[in-house]
């Protein structure tokens, strides 16, 4: 009995054996620790490639499902949307027509306007050559007469009628020979006159608007 008395007393007096003891344990399981974290860290790691792999196995199938849909056949329209596609087409080039045919019949009525405004300017280009030839034949002593006053007054309002349609004489006196405006009918040597030169102008013509009605008739020197 004194002998485990003694023991106790021993054990008592000398605590710091104990917390020698217990420490190496708390050492051992924080080294557990650490290595299980690193064991941890390294599946982490390992991990990694796989990620890698699969992300690249996605992009392969969505770069080939590209493709496929590259080459892919168009889907077939609907039958109305392809008649309504047709008429409106038809629709397009019909209207497109209409608006040549109205151009060009808009032409053509004009060019035939001209054409018969022409004519008839040109049957009454005669009438106002008889009385400009009247005027020019009544004597001096006689110009002041009624008769002579109502022939000039007839053939003013004639000319005035006549440029309001647009009808205006040609020049040709003292001007340069032009075949488009002038019909040389006469040839005479002057030298007061240049080369090529209209000396006189035998009967008058007469433009309507810019075409001819009727050439000048002229005698050209030199």
């Amino acid at each position: 009995m004194e002998e485990i008395k003694d023991k106790e007393k021993a054990q008592e007096g000398c605590p710091d054996l104990e917390e020698k003891d217990t420490a190496p344990s708390g050492e051992t399981e924080g080294s557990q620790e650490s290595t299980e974290e690193k064991a941890g860290g390294e599946e982490k790691t390992e991990g990694n490639p796989k990620d890698d792999s699969q992300t690249q196995e996605k992009a392969q199938t969505s770069s080939s499902d590209e493709k496929k849909g590259f080459f892919r056949k168009k889907e077939k329209k609907d039958p109305k949307d392809e008649k309504i596609d047709e008429l409106t087409d038809r629709l397009k080039r019909t209207m497109a027509e209409f608006d040549n045919f109205r151009k060009r019949t808009e032409k053509e009525k004009s060019s035939m306007y001209e054409i018969g405004a022409k004519d008839v300017i040109e049957k009454m280009l005669p009438i106002l050559d008889n009385l400009e030839r009247g005027i020019a034949a009544i004597p001096e002593e006689e110009k002041n007469t009624p008769v002579a006053e109502g022939m000039e007054k007839i053939c003013r309002q004639f000319v005035k009628t006549l440029e309001d349609l647009g009808v205006t004489p040609i020049e040709a006196e003292g001007k340069e020979f032009d075949p488009n405006f002038h019909n040389a009918v006469m040839h005479i040597e002057d030298e007061n006159l240049g080369e090529n030169i209209v000396a006189q102008e035998l009967q008058k013509g007469y433009m309507y608007r810019d075409s001819v009605v009727r050439h000048s008739m002229v005698q050209v020197a030199n």
